[in-house]
Order: C-alpha cells, then structure tokens, then sequence
C-alpha cells in the first residue's frame, strides 16, 4: 500500500533526509567546517530533502545549510516559524541547548505579521531565494505551558492565513506543523488544511503515541509525515544501557526495560536496535520522510548504512505479536 500526496513534492522527499540541530551546535559545538562536511557526506549519500529552523542555534544552522545549498538545485528545503530572532544584549556559552550560538534572543510569535517576519528573515539567514515547505514550530503545551491557548488562538486567528497566502501565491509549496506532540496536532488539524506534519518522538519503537489518535485523521485528511527524533533522544541508539536517555531525560526503569524487550527481539532477527528505530516509521504509508540528525560526518554515514539494511518483514510481525508495537 501506498499513500500519495495532494502536493507531489512531499512524494520526492525521500526515505531519509537530514535534520540540521546537530549542525548548529547542540549539546556540543560544532564547527563551521565540521557542519559543511556533515551536509556534504549527506549529499553524497543522495540525501536532498534538509530541515532546518530558526530555533536551530539562534540561526545558525540556516546560515549554514544555506551556505551548502546555495548553487544546488536539485533539493528540498524546509524551516519554521512561530520565532522572531531579536539581537540579544550580550553573548551566552549557552542556550536552549545550544553551544555558543549567534547573540540573539527568540520572541514567539504566531500571528499573520508574525509568520511573514520569520519567512522574510529565514531568507535572509539562508541567503536562498526558495524555501519548500513551511512548518509552524513548537506551538503546543510542550513548549509553551499555560500560554499555549493564546499561541494556538493567533495561529488559527491570523497566522495561518499568512501560510495560505504563502502557499496560494506559489512562494511555499506545503504547510503544516513541526511539533512534538500528538494533542496539538489534533487540534489544528480540526480547524484548517494542511499537507504535512514533523513529528519528532512521538512515532518510534518506544513511543506509538501517534498510531491511534494521530494516523487515522492523517488518513482522513491526506496529511503526510515527516518522522523525526526517531532514536528518542539516545536510547534507541545506545541501547537500553546506565545512563540512556529517552526524550532528553534519564530512561525510566520501565523504559529502561521495553528497549531491553526490543532489542532481544531485533537480535533474534539479526537486526541491530538502531537499525530497526530507523525503519520502524518507514512501514508506515503516510510517512513521506525519516529525518536523522547528526553532528558527524561518520555518524552520518553510519546511519545510512543502518538506513540501507532493511530489517526482515518477520520482525515487525514478531514485535506486533509481543505487544511492542501496533499491530
């Protein structure tokens, strides 16, 4: 079975396509040059759909690919908005993650000015003249608490006729939200179109948030899915061992033993964890895209090889029949 899109780009995005967080310096600095080997291990690899966002190293991660992209054609290029950059009053060693980033403080702000600022100032980061695909950054409770109706309200009050204009005068080819959460979908998707959801942690081995509120209202209204976060922040990778995390925190005990669960399954399939929290969202047919986000050029290769060994058919079967996954 296969899903086909109303936009026909987001059906030439690939398998897997490279997020930029880590080329902005997340958790550890990353050079100029380092970031430009990243981007370019990712093209010879024939990865051409690039996510990026202004969030990103205080926009520094779209200077960057766009230095990379700029002469290409033969690409697809997303970034967000609901963030206004404003020069900070001094410099930090950190924030929001991200080490010794640019001097700029972040404003939210999801209103139909707002969103027109954040596409004219990410052109002007990215020193490009077309950007693909437009996602609504962090716009539930997750990031914002108590103030999230509010933000939600602009969104759906003004911003989002900004993304229709967008779209409609042929400037972005598809819209949608880059969120990491299932609720906040839901809620937007009730009240207008859109073609594309980035989802990060909440569709993977450990976390099937999404499968059975998200997916069936993606199959009603023909949204597509980017899948991000796919390793939930480590341990899909690590393994289930001292010290991993699941979604930025220590792993629980009980997380701790799911992944243990998972991966005595994948062994008995000869398939590494890793390899299988890549391919776990590609079964699905509504995923347009699987995003790996690396600081490393190895690490980027390392994943496309675990991205080109396909797990057995056998194994997802197993893994529905044991309950760890959806069936």
């Amino acid at each position: 079975m296969t899903t086909k899109s109303t936009i026909p780009l987001l059906d030439q995005l690939g398998s897997i396509s490279l997020g930029t967080a880590g080329i902005a310096g997340l958790y550890r600095e990353t050079s100029y040059d380092t970031a430009q080997d990243v981007l370019a291990a990712a093209w010879d690899e024939g990865i051409r759909y690039f996510d990026t966002a202004p969030h990103y190293g205080q926009g520094l991660a779209e200077r960057r690919v766009g230095d990379f992209l700029r002469g290409k054609s033969d690409y697809v290029l997303s970034t967000k908005v609901g963030r206004i950059l404003k020069p900070a009053s001094e410099f930090r060693a950190k924030i929001n993650g991200f080490v010794n980033p640019p001097p700029f403080d972040q404003h939210y702000d999801y209103s139909y000015d707002g969103i027109m600022r954040s596409v004219e100032d990410s052109y002007q980061r990215l020193g490009l003249n077309r950007i693909d695909i437009l996602y609504v950054h962090d716009v539930g409770t997750e990031t914002h608490g108590a103030d999230a109706p509010r933000h939600i309200s602009d969104l759906l009050g003004s911003g989002w006729k900004a993304l229709e204009e967008l779209k409609a005068s042929g400037a972005i080819k598809a819209v949608g939200l880059g969120v990491n959460e299932v609720e906040v979908c839901l809620e937007v998707a009730r009240n207008v179109d859109m073609d594309v959801i980035l989802l990060a942690g909440r569709y993977t081995l450990l976390d099937n948030d999404a499968a059975n509120t998200l997916l069936p209202t993606c199959r009603e209204k023909n949204i597509r899915l980017v899948i991000g976060g796919v390793f939930n922040s480590g341990i899909l990778a690590t393994g289930p061992k001292p010290g991993a995390t699941f979604n930025y925190q220590a792993a629980s005990d009980d997380i701790l033993a799911r992944a243990e669960e998972l991966q005595s399954v994948c062994r008995a399939h000869d398939t590494a964890l890793p390899q299988a929290a890549l391919h776990f969202a590609m079964q699905e047919p509504l995923v347009a895209s699987t995003l790996i986000g690396v600081s490393h050029p190895d690490r980027l290769r390392s994943n496309m090889v675990q991205a080109r060994a396909k797990p057995p058919a056998a194994l997802w079967t197993d893994l529905a029949n044991k309950g760890l996954i959806p069936a």
